[in-house]
């Protein structure tokens, strides 16, 4: 198969969805890789490093212009007309952006197949779990840097003076990205407190010095009064993320408390929430600073970029050797499949755009 790996193009996003060491694997199972020149860069993934590993350096029309086209971020308004029938691997968070994207893939013919909903054996995300590990790491580093009074903020630092611990945060999450953003506040000696649904989950984390409660409105507002930082990690698998934190949470919170939307790539967890960039990552509403930025990974390129080649490899080859069927056969990974000959195939993609008329499931889709 004819394998395309475009540049990403998206507001200082720095990945790319194949290094060399798996393009030399594709190639030598028989398959062509195109590569869109200086795609690797800003992972300091050299074109010469990629032509020494079997690949062929292209324009971004022939990189889009293949079978299949991997990348790691959604088709931007401006690659929409690249769109064309072929097979899409990529993340999408269909349910989080503009509904355009879907009508694009769908008037196109292309199969989009996405990466935060594709479900290993055990009913994990294995490609977007390390994208959630850096993610919950960065929310803890970017909360505590916004709190500094040259930022606007409170001026709290978070952390242990001493002997003492420092300021109040509240992770609402018991997932991936939930657990390490608390891990790394606890690290640094703050008063970390915890929101889950599941006690068992949290307690397993078993983060010494973690204070954990269930999460119900009144438990999160309470708790979002007197806090320093507050970080939403909601996830609800391919759907728009849920409203854990509303306006009136905002607005009762302290002058300068900073609050930290993960969820945003898929519409956000907190009411007063919209997407940023990393160039124009933060703004106020109610006196309270707002971080939204849709793709925080891209900020540590090399290291995201290793963590998801080493899940998303084995995929690109079933993909490549068995097409779309073969992942089809695969009753989580399956799940991956958004939209597939001009439908959509996924229901929580299909219900949180309020596009049900275009959904037909999977299995039926492949009769």
């Amino acid at each position: 198969m004819i394998i395309g790996v475009p540049k990403e193009i998206k507001t200082q996003e720095f990945r790319v969805a194949i290094i060399p060491s798996g393009v030399a694997e594709l190639v030598k199972a028989g398959h062509t890789i195109l590569v869109e020149r200086g795609a690797g860069v800003g992972s300091d993934y050299s074109d010469q490093e990629y032509q020494q590993s079997g690949a062929t350096i292209v324009s971004a029309r022939e990189a889009w212009s293949t079978q299949l086209v991997v990348k790691v971020k959604e088709p931007l308004h401006s690659e929409y007309h690249y769109l064309q029938g072929q097979i899409l691997f990529t993340f999408l968070h269909l349910a989080g952006v503009e509904k355009e994207l879907t009508l694009n893939l769908l008037q196109s013919g292309t199969t989009a197949i996405a990466y935060e909903t594709l479900e290993d054996e055990q009913g994990k995300l294995p490609l977007l779990t390390p994208m959630s590990a850096i993610a919950g790491n960065m929310a803890a580093l970017v909360g505590v840097y916004y709190l500094a009074k040259f930022n606007q903020s409170n001026g709290t630092q978070l952390g242990k003076i001493m002997d003492s611990r420092h300021g109040k945060a509240v992770v609402i999450g018991d997932g991936i990205v939930g657990f390490h953003a608390a891990r790394t506040l606890n690290a640094m000696g703050a008063n970390v407190f915890q929101a889950g649904l599941s006690k068992g989950i949290l307690e397993s984390h078993d983060l010494q010095g973690v204070e954990y409660f269930y999460s119900t409105e009144t438990a999160i507002a309470k708790n979002c009064l007197d806090a320093d930082l507050v970080i939403g990690a909601v996830l609800n698998k391919g759907a728009k993320a849920p409203y854990v934190v509303t306006e009136e949470m905002i607005k009762s919170m302290r002058k300068g408390t900073v609050v930290v939307d993960v969820s945003i790539d898929q519409g956000g967890c907190i009411e007063t929430s919209r997407a940023t960039t990393h160039d124009n990552p933060v703004f106020k509403q109610h006196d309270v600073t707002h971080y939204c930025v849709t793709n925080m990974p891209g900020a540590y390129p090399r290291t995201s970029t290793i963590a998801l080649c080493a899940e998303t490899l084995k995929y690109i080859k079933l993909l490549a050797e068995h097409g779309v069927p073969g992942l089809g056969a695969q009753e989580n990974a399956c799940n991956a499949i958004n939209i597939y000959r001009s439908k959509i195939a996924n229901e929580q993609v299909a219900t949180s755009l309020n596009m049900l008329e275009y959904f037909i499931p999977l299995n039926k889709l492949c009769e």
